[in-house]
């Protein structure tokens, strides 16, 4: 997947000077006698790698943390696991987050076109503090789970900041979520108290939620409490009300007896006391839950927005996600900055693919955050919001979720706005952010995403671990940072953890991306490592044969696995792609042959596939990933685990018992 030579942006020397890295590179630089000011990236990045105590520190200190820091930054930074960042440092996630008490927006809300409201800095404030009294009322304390069971609510920002203000670590899923999936999660973390809704709204619908939650809330023993948010109200229909469900209440009469309740006591806690709890797609097994600590995720966080993405005090910032997806996490720490989060639950697609683009034009926002499959769809049907909305205040885009390929990039220069800082970002839920990200300092090249994150020593090793550019390889980050996981759930040896990360290349974080360093010191991601194809015994990567698949105009979404060949062999593979056509459109011999012809013309002959069938559906995560193992293993005859973890479980079934795969 080569990229042209000239960037397809870059920033004007006036965006440059008035960036918060400019401001940030400034500061260091003055502090640590360090020539910053004028650097490129790369010497930037080489300084906070090769000196992670100064850049840290600064970053600590840029961000205008709320704690003691302590006079040490970090004890065996060379240990991965084992590492201890700012081990005398002292602080409060929801603290740092709550900083601002006046009458600005600090949430918006949107629940499709159905359901509007905002609340300022000081109302927020005051939402936490009452909730925060409930919950230490019923003797919620640090260390106790708080889970949610929540859309993408201001709810559940007060929800997350009572419990982080406390000490309690705090676990969120998506309502989409069936039984079994929230069991498979909450279920092995035994939260003492779930938040969760009536109902919501999804493509003009109401679903509720009252029916599975009474189900829930009777096999998760540990619960204590069930706190009913009021947002669908009588239109969902309701299977059941409060009094069905165990424990449950009201979210009005659990604040009732606090409503006079003004302060919050915010816990002073150590650097690394846990935060949050996440899970891995469980598309394999019962999901891993990865615990994350309250420092690094705030000093990361604060990091990405204010310095990869020039996030400013008063920005309006945006993120279409579920809270199943680490970033929901990663926008609600948008508060620390000073930033007004524009939230947004329900279906993406309501007026036709127009909606985020009416809110970006009614709330002024800064920054459009989506996933790469969303800006492939709206690139299918041909929308054009440069023509239709203003998008005057928009600075940045940033795409995640799945490789964004390069036309993806064309698609938002030509349709979307011209001057816009593009940042395709890699990431996941197993460090609650990115090693590899944005530079609203630097170019945009199509096709790649820009750099590594600062303070990320991240490398794409080849097989024998030696560290190459210009080739496919394994993604790695060599060095500890503060934003590793504290470990597993229940793993109280380290043996899940350190199998996860750590197996393939000793003291080297191994992320699982088959990935590639560009001659602009730029990203390519081609796909997950073990999804990657391996005909011939050579490796390629799934996002290659998206890349030109979904150029046709006929292809909706395709995707690509590599079947055992012949049956029952485990000496080869051959390439076997399914795609989703237009509604109206069969694959033939014709079209069968386009895709060939673009995936030969475009990449090697060993790209194309041996099989090429049409599927009704996709199946795909809840956070819209597509899953190529679970196709992979309906295609073998294996069985499926957890199918609880997808959107739509009954798409694998046109995978099933195939005659055309067995010839």
């Amino acid at each position: 997947m080569n990229s042209s030579t000239a960037p397809i942006w870059q920033p004007s020397a006036e965006r440059i000077a008035a960036t918060r890295l400019t401001a940030f590179m400034a500061e260091a630089g003055r502090r640590w006698n360090r020539r910053l000011v004028g650097a490129d990236y790369a010497h930037l990045h080489a300084w906070s790698v090769e000196h992670a105590e100064e850049f840290w520190a600064s970053v600590w200190k840029f961000g205008e943390v709320r704690g003691e820091m302590g006079a040490t930054v970090v004890v065996g930074r060379e240990k991965m696991p084992g590492a201890q960042w700012f081990p005398e440092a002292r602080l409060n996630f929801a603290e740092n987050l709550l900083r601002r008490r006046d009458d600005a927006d600090a949430l918006v809300f949107w629940g499709e076109d159905k359901v509007k409201g905002r609340a300022s800095h000081a109302e927020l404030y005051r939402a936490v503090a009452q909730t925060a009294a409930a919950l230490r009322a019923m003797g919620v304390t640090r260390g106790d789970r708080v889970a949610a069971y929540l859309p993408n609510l201001p709810a559940t920002v007060v929800a997350m900041l009572a419990a982080a203000s406390i000490g309690a670590i705090f676990s969120s899923a998506s309502p989409d979520f069936g039984v079994q999936g929230v069991l498979d999660r909450f279920g092995q973390i035994e939260p003492k108290l779930l938040f969760t809704c009536d109902g919501y709204w999804y493509n003009g619908k109401v679903i509720d939620c009252l029916g599975k939650v009474a189900e829930i809330a009777a096999r998760l023993p540990s619960l204590e409490r069930v706190v009913v948010v009021p947002y669908a109200g009588n239109a969902a229909g309701s299977s059941g009300d409060i009094a069905t469900v165990r424990h449950g209440v009201s979210l009005a009469d659990f604040l009732a007896p606090h409503a006079d309740e003004r302060g919050i006591r915010f816990e002073q806690l150590p650097f690394d006391h846990p935060l949050y709890i996440m899970y891995s797609s469980g598309t394999t097994g019962v999901p891993k839950c990865i615990v994350h600590c309250a420092g690094g995720a705030l000093l990361q966080h604060i990091k990405e927005h204010q310095l990869q993405g020039d996030v400013h005090a008063d920005d309006r910032l945006f993120y279409f996600t579920t809270c199943g997806w680490m970033m929901w996490n990663w926008l609600v720490t948008g508060l620390a900055s000073g930033a007004t989060l524009l939230l947004y639950d329900g279906s993406p697609f309501v007026g036709r693919g127009n909606i985020l683009f009416d809110y970006a034009d009614a709330e002024a926002m800064t920054h459009f955050g989506t996933s790469a499959k969303f800006i492939d769809a709206i690139a299918k049907i041909d929308l054009k919001p440069h023509q239709t909305h203003s998008l005057k205040p928009l600075r940045a885009m940033f795409s995640t979720g799945s490789p964004l390929v390069a036309e993806g990039f064309d698609y938002v220069y030509v349709s979307i706005k011209r001057d816009i800082q593009l940042a395709s970002v890699s990431g996941g839920t197993d460090i609650i952010s990115c090693f590899v990200i944005g530079n609203p300092n630097g170019p945009v090249h199509r096709g790649e995403i820009q750099c590594a994150g600062l303070g990320m020593a991240v490398e794409v090793f080849d097989d024998l671990g030696r560290p190459v550019r210009g080739e496919k390889g394994e993604l790695v980050c060599t060095r500890s940072f503060p934003v590793m996981p504290i470990g597993f759930w229940n793993d109280a040896d380290g043996a899940k953890y350190h199998a996860a990360y750590f197996e393939r290349f000793e003291n080297v974080w191994c992320h699982g991306d088959f990935a590639e360093i560009t001659g602009h010191g730029g990203f390519i991601i081609y796909g997950r490592s073990d999804a990657t194809l391996n005909p011939g015994g050579v490796r390629i990567g799934t996002a290659e044969i998206y890349r030109q698949v979904e150029k046709l105009h006929e292809v909706v979404e395709s995707i690509v696995i590599g079947q055992d060949w012949p049956p029952g062999s485990t000496g080869d593979v051959r390439v076997v792609l399914f795609v989703k056509l237009r509604e109206g459109l069969a694959h033939d011999e014709a079209l069968e042959k386009r895709i060939k012809q673009v995936i030969r013309d475009n990449t090697t002959p060993r790209h194309v596939p041996a099989r090429i069938l049409q599927v009704a559906d996709i199946p795909r995560t809840k956070s819209g990933k597509i899953v190529e193992l679970a196709v992979r293993n309906v295609v073998h005859g294996n069985p499926v685990k957890n199918v609880e973890a997808l959107a739509n479980p009954e798409a694998l079934e046109h995978f099933r018992d195939r005659g055309e795969l067995k010839s």
